[in-house]
């Protein structure tokens, strides 16, 4: 594809990875119509989600509009693009400590879409857990409370409402019915249990799910009111049903510790984050401590960053934040000493530590 992000070949760029927010339109209305195979039905439409400006600059730094990351990879914007265009889910894969999750942040921020709904996995999760839980026990307790404290027989005492008790789950509350996709971080998947990846593949395919408790109970609750991912959030559920309108943009990060399965592999796009070069991490320190063109120990110190991280096997963007940051102003073989001391490996090897 020939032609810079603003050439006819590119229109079908939406996001463009500058980290200034959309202006004088939404996503929405430049967003085409998805393929007929991901067409989803949902609704009735939800109110946008709320933001949290807060939660994006503490995980990108107060970078100016326009400065964004520097040297965006065209094949991340592009990875990013078709994913929106096409509905599909982005599996992004790189060394642990590049900024995997950094980009469902940077796409959120750029596109207005709100608060980003994290589901960070562990050799525990489940699908339903994603999805959503129910707090049996505590409607059982509320109800025998109720009945004990209006000296009534189970008969006469209606039963607690049962929506107050279920709770989605980040991924069941990404399936809800909004008019533009919520931003879904599904962070170090390859950390799940191995039949996680196959789980996913129906809801992925469907784009809804069902909740068998409100199901059961649709003849004398048809709708039910449950608490969603975002703080204070509600949903109305008809029928024990939930199923998208728009399709979240689904950012689901690995490590490279395993293989998923074909099946899972064939429905995901791909995106492998490479390791960044000095450029990239000035721009990321930048958007973090401020920008700082005169600071020559702040170049000197990331430059022997990158030296420690490919002797080393690699090092997190956060040694080197960290590292700025105490290091903020002084000089001198002490101050490297302790930088140095910041840099172990990501294994736990390295300075200040001992294996056996």
């Amino acid at each position: 594809m020939d032609g810079g992000p603003g050439s006819a070949a590119n229109r079908w760029w939406i996001y463009r990875g500058t980290g200034e927010p959309l202006r004088d339109t939404t996503l929405g209305e430049l967003l085409p119509e998805p393929p007929p195979w991901r067409r989803f039905d949902g609704g009735p439409l939800l109110d946008a989600p709320p933001a949290d400006d807060a939660e994006i600059e503490r995980r990108l730094g107060a970078a100016p509009p326009g400065t964004g990351p520097a040297g965006v990879a065209r094949t991340e914007a592009d990875m990013v693009n078709a994913a929106l265009l096409l509905r599909r889910p982005l599996l992004v894969s790189g060394r642990p400590g590049t900024g995997k999750s950094s980009l469902a942040y940077r796409v959120a921020r750029e596109l207005r879409l709100g608060r980003v709904l994290r589901w960070h996995i562990t050799s525990r999760s489940t699908l339903q857990r994603g999805l959503y839980e129910y707090d049996a026990i505590g409607r059982v307790q509320d109800a025998a409370a109720g009945r004990a404290a209006a000296g009534e027989s189970a008969g006469e005492q209606a039963e607690p409402d049962i929506g107050a008790y279920i709770q989605l789950g980040p991924l069941g509350t990404a399936l809800l019915p909004y008019g533009e996709p919520r931003v879904l971080l599904i962070d170090e998947l390859d950390k799940s249990d191995l039949d996680l990846a196959n789980d996913l593949l129906g809801v992925f395919e469907e784009g809804s799910f069902q909740i068998p408790e409100l199901r059961r109970a649709r003849r004398r609750h048809p709708t039910a009111t449950v608490l969603t991912d975002d703080p204070g959030g509600e949903a109305e559920i008809t029928g024990g049903s939930v199923t998208c309108h728009a399709f979240p943009l689904i950012v689901m990060t690995s490590n490279g510790e395993r293989e998923f399965p074909p099946a899972f592999l064939r429905r995901c796009l791909r995106l492998d984050i490479p390791e960044p070069g000095a450029d990239e991490l000035a721009a990321v320190v930048a958007a973090h401590l401020g920008q700082d063109t005169t600071d020559q120990w702040r170049d000197e110190l990331i430059a022997r960053f990158l030296d420690r991280s490919r002797e080393r096997g690699g090092l997190s963007i956060d040694q080197l934040l960290n590292a700025l940051y105490l290091t903020s102003g002084q000089r001198g073989p002490e101050v490297a000493e302790l930088a140095e001391k910041l840099w172990h490996h990501l294994n736990g090897s390295g300075p200040g530590t001992r294996t056996g």
